[in-house]
């Protein structure tokens, strides 16, 4: 059965943003537009005011703050492989899985049909961490996406970037940088992943605030 048929009796919610899975605007029908998001190599340079890079897993920190709400936005309590043309991320650090992108029209895309295009990937949301930042780093030298806005309530589609990563090293994501988990560039990737004990969430949904989903580069240009 496709992931966003309308005819699923349960609702299906994906992991920040509460946007029903089971009842996905179509891109096919004209019912949310796609925001293509600019891509740019990782680096250092790159990098500031998002992040930096992370050489060593183990010896690398995580940013810890002191916090209240920051802004207007609520906050929401607190091995990336695909899956036909809808991508599932498994996150170690929370203990939680969910869908973060697909391969085809969301409202249609299927855990069972092969995608015709892996170049790019429909992302509907993402979200930031207040307390604290979080690391990501490949295991086996797996390239990866990551898709990141630099910190503010006010974001908008066109403030998101697509990192490329060749997999030679991990990232950290400052606390309040918006984003998503890490896209890998192939089928299936392995990450270490690890943020603080306190991992509050504020989310942003691009389909309902925007009306589209943000298709975000995978193959460097």
């Amino acid at each position: 059965m496709a992931t966003g048929s309308r005819e699923k009796t349960a609702a299906t919610f994906s992991n920040f943003a509460a946007l029903d899975l089971g009842a996905l605007p179509s891109t096919a029908r004209g019912e949310a537009r796609i925001h293509p998001v600019r891509q740019v190599v990782a680096t250092a340079e790159t990098l500031s005011g998002y992040g930096h890079i992370v050489t060593d897993f183990a010896a690398g920190t995580v940013t810890i703050v002191t916090w209240p709400q920051p802004g207007w936005r609520p906050i929401v309590a607190g091995e990336m492989v695909r899956r036909g043309e809808v991508q599932h991320a498994v996150n170690h650090a929370v203990g939680r899985s969910y869908i973060t992108g697909w391969f085809a029209d969301p409202a249609s895309a299927s855990e069972t049909r092969e995608p015709g295009d892996t170049s790019r990937i429909l992302t509907h949301e993402a979200n930031y961490h207040p307390d604290g930042g979080q690391i990501f780093f490949p295991r086996d030298g797996a390239p990866f996406v990551a898709l990141l806005a630099r910190p503010g309530d006010d974001v908008t589609p066109a403030d998101f970037v697509a990192f490329h990563c060749d997999g030679s090293f991990g990232i950290h994501i400052d606390p309040g940088v918006w984003h998503q988990p890490v896209f890998p560039v192939g089928e299936r990737a392995r990450f270490d992943d690890k943020q603080g004990r306190v991992h509050a969430c504020i989310a942003i949904d691009f389909v309902g605030e925007f009306g589209c989903y943000l298709e975000v580069p995978l193959r460097r240009e």
